[in-house]
């Protein structure tokens, strides 16, 4: 894992509120720079609505977001900032490679060459030229992963990136996700997916907005009295212990 004495995101005391009801309840954290980040929790929890506001699509009602030295959302950060939806925001009615290729286009110093070696990241190499409103559902969520990549972001905001992928691509996808770490840049992938939690370097565990971990995997077992994540999680949950980095 490759770290800088900055994180590259910062979160002090969020509150957020939809409608009446108050979503995130003044969370605090920070994600160090060059590495993977889990954010784990129910679905329901509040994963996403963080995710929305590191990105800085999501109105806040208080705190801060501090991405890579600038307030979130801030448009100097729109190149830096790679965000993947759970819903794919790819064309139904391009190729693969042609939305793959648009995407590219839409950055300086990002070439054709780039998006088609993308492509075959992700494992869809072989399905360049279909219509993505012809490619199973996973494919279409690779498809989606691609056009986020391509832009080489700084910081990449996954939200629940392997759901409903197969077992042999989930392993390929997080092993991609390491390398972009190794190479410095900043991954946050939420999941509710607990076997998937070992892999990163640091877990945000989160329920009905608050922060119960904040560690690494080894380091939340080892406080909870725990041998797996699944059991840490439980844990924490039924006794209302929380576990946080000094």
């Amino acid at each position: 894992m490759t770290t800088t004495s900055a994180p590259a995101i910062e979160v002090r005391d969020l509150v957020v509120r939809r409608g009446k009801r108050e979503v995130l309840h003044g969370l605090t954290c920070t994600i160090p720079a060059g590495s993977v980040t889990g954010l784990l929790g129910p679905s329901g929890s509040g994963k996403t609505t963080l995710m929305r506001s590191i990105v800085g699509v999501q109105k806040i009602e208080r705190g801060t977001v501090t991405v890579l030295g600038r307030p979130a959302g801030s448009a100097a950060l729109r190149s830096q900032v790679g965000y993947l939806t759970q819903a794919p925001s790819v064309y139904a009615d391009l190729t693969v490679r042609e939305n793959v290729r648009y995407f590219a286009s839409l950055y300086k110093g990002v070439s054709t060459a780039d998006a088609d070696a993308v492509l075959e990241s992700v494992g869809l190499a072989d399905h360049a030229t279909q219509l993505v409103r012809d490619l199973s559902g996973g494919q279409r969520a690779r498809a989606n992963l691609a056009c986020t990549l391509v832009s080489r972001p700084t910081v990449l905001i996954l939200d629940e990136p392997t759901v409903g992928q197969d077992p042999v691509l989930r392993d390929e996808l997080w092993r991609q996700f390491r390398a972009l770490a190794a190479e410095g840049t900043t991954v946050l992938v939420s999941s509710h997916v607990m076997d998937e939690a070992g892999r990163c370097d640091r877990l945000l565990l989160i329920r009905e907005g608050n922060l119960v971990a904040d560690e690494r995997p080894e380091a939340i077992t080892a406080a909870t009295g725990t041998t797996d994540l699944e059991a840490a999680f439980l844990h924490l949950i039924r006794t209302g212990q929380t576990v946080m980095s000094s």
